[in-house]
């Protein structure tokens, strides 16, 4: 058989999945706004910026030939044919019956048009792109940020998407490894999106270096409403993400769909239960991340636990979360924005908890540990995380070396403490300097 297929789409599957696309595109500007609202009031545009341009720079390459990466035939086990899709050719044409629906005959993905799910898994491209910026917020230079932006989508989430997301049979003729061969499970993204953009960010912030006067210096949110609003609208979004990953308006959906609200409802109250134990009040800057770590944790398994089982991934994601952000002072490294405590972390937690908790009576029909199913699925889920965050870390690596070591990745000093906003865009967020009389310091 040649991929893609040829047929008529399902006009209830297509609708769904076309939903869930429009919801997974706006994670990314949910993004720029919970970034936006952590960092100080001089580095808002900058970082909202970073986000939003990752839309640009991942659809561009995902268009030439990024698609093609992920969901080619399989080379070698480790990517897909990047000449077999680019500019997406053979991924539209045929006949779309515009007045008989049921006439038409178009390339399929499943029982979606393929340009649907082109569109759907775009969205997953751009907001693990963006992810990584929280890392380096209020220090590195824009076009910086776009050069690697791009190199890593191509080197390193291109790559590691084919690994995870290309089924046999689902877009082409053969996939990637982990998917095929290892039999790790990912329904939605814990290895490939959490794990991947968490292992590259800590060694980004790493060789970006520390913000200037970090941890000395207070560098408290400017803005915990733009921070809710986006915990929010990344929460919205995630149904699309973790539900539409079904590509089906089907009972599948129906489980990723409410062990979505299960995991991130449970891990809110899991981190500030942890929070007024260790800190004496629970905060709404805490809920946000709580709610974020539960939906990070719950991308992968979505699918394979019970409603019972997520409430479990989201207890453990919220505490562990909590208690890992604030390893950055101990170890010393900058994650500005704890994309190491909370994606990284509650994505590791999220797989290999599948290895634990999966219960046959969910879609996935795998049994974990504690429902008897042994060790078989745990030890996958374990090689599947080591084996992303090992090439994510070592690929980071040598793109940030080489833009370090030609372009420069760091903002000039004056810039950083001037705010990078004027310095990088020529622009502020509010207009309060001169009100003030002074240099806008918050």
């Amino acid at each position: 058989m040649s991929y893609p297929i040829v047929g008529t789409p399902d006009a209830a599957n297509t609708a769904w999945v076309m939903v869930s696309a429009a919801l997974v595109l706006v994670m990314t500007p949910a993004l720029a706004f919970f970034y936006g609202g952590m960092v100080r009031a001089k580095s808002v545009l900058n970082m909202m910026m970073m986000c939003m341009s990752a839309v640009g720079v991942v659809w561009v390459l995902w268009l030439l030939f990024g698609y093609s990466m992920a969901f080619g035939d399989d080379i070698g086990g480790v990517i897909g044919d990047p000449t077999q899709f680019a500019g997406l050719d053979g991924l539209f044409g045929g006949n779309y019956s515009a007045g008989d629906p049921a006439g038409a005959s178009i390339p399929l993905v499943g029982t979606i048009p393929a340009l649907v799910f082109v569109m759907f898994q775009a969205g997953f491209a751009m907001v693990t792109v963006a992810l990584i910026a929280g890392a380096v917020a209020d220090r590195m230079k824009f076009l910086a940020w776009l050069a690697f932006a791009a190199l890593w989508a191509t080197l390193v989430y291109f790559p590691v998407a084919h690994w995870v997301f290309a089924i046999d049979g689902l877009a082409a003729e053969s996939g990637g490894w982990i998917a095929n061969r290892l039999g790790a499970i990912d329904f939605a993204g814990g290895t490939a999106v959490e794990v991947n953009s968490g292992a590259s960010a800590l060694v980004l912030a790493l060789i970006v270096g520390k913000r200037r006067g970090w941890p000395r210096d207070p560098m408290r949110p400017h803005n915990l409403p733009a921070v809710m609003l986006g915990a929010g609208l990344l929460w919205l979004g995630w149904f699309g993400f973790n539900a539409g990953s079904a590509l089906a308006a089907d009972g599948t959906a129906a489980m990723a769909l409410v062990n979505t609200l299960g995991a991130g409802a449970v891990s809110l109250l899991s981190w500030l239960v942890v929070e007024r134990i260790r800190h004496g009040k629970p905060t709404s800057f805490g809920a946000a991340s709580g709610v974020v770590a539960g939906l990070v944790a719950i991308t992968p398994s979505c699918a394979s636990v019970t409603p019972i089982g997520a409430i479990a991934i989201g207890i453990v994601a919220g505490a562990v979360s909590s208690l890992a952000i604030e390893l950055k002072y101990r170890l010393g490294y900058d994650d500005s924005l704890d994309v190491v405590g909370v994606h990284l972390v509650a994505g590791i937690v999220g797989t290999v908890m599948i290895g634990l908790v999966a219960s046959s009576a969910a879609p996935a029909g795998v049994d974990g540990l504690f429902y008897g199913g042994g060790l078989d699925q745990l030890w996958r889920q374990i090689v599947a995380v080591l084996a992303v965050g090992a090439y994510a870390m070592v690929v980071t690596a040598l793109i940030a070396l080489a833009l370090k070591k030609t372009i420069g990745v760091r903002a000039e000093p004056q810039d950083e403490l001037d705010g990078i906003d004027d310095a990088e865009h020529a622009e502020t967020a509010y207009d309060l300097a001169a009100s003030r009389g002074g240099r806008l310091d918050i």
